[in-house]
């Protein structure tokens, strides 16, 4: 499973993908580069990602884990991608999701756009 298929990209969801990594904000992952040093070179960057992702040569590099101090005491870890990585995963989304999403029965709410536990229980009791 060390081969990708080639996938077409359109260059325009590459940079619809960066507005929304951009507005989500965010660090910089393992390679330390942040929003604003990527988006210094931001034509070359978004071009690389549409070049790779389009070849079936793009392969995600690791993530920078970060352990965020839990009230308890504890630790949770939180792994941060690149912002290569986050431009990438935003246009896989935004070619899946309105796939899914066509495909989902209308009372599934677990890990969907604008619906939540809380609005399904709402329904639920509505409908009884």
């Amino acid at each position: 499973m060390n081969e990708a298929k080639p996938f077409v990209v359109e260059k325009r969801v590459v940079m619809e993908s960066w507005l929304q990594v951009k507005a989500n904000r965010g660090s910089a992952g393992i390679d330390g580069i942040d929003l604003k040093s990527y988006e210094s070179n931001l034509q070359k960057n978004l071009y690389k990602i549409w070049n790779r992702m389009s070849s079936g040569s793009y392969f995600p590099k690791a993530v920078k884990l970060v352990e965020i101090p839990k009230p308890n005491g504890g630790k949770r870890p939180l792994g941060i991608p690149t912002v290569e990585d986050r431009v990438a995963q935003m246009v896989v989304v935004m070619y899946i999701a309105p796939r899914l999403e066509a495909i989902f029965h209308d009372d599934s709410y677990g890990y969907r756009p604008m619906r939540s536990v809380n609005d399904h229980f709402s329904v639920r009791s509505f409908k009884i």
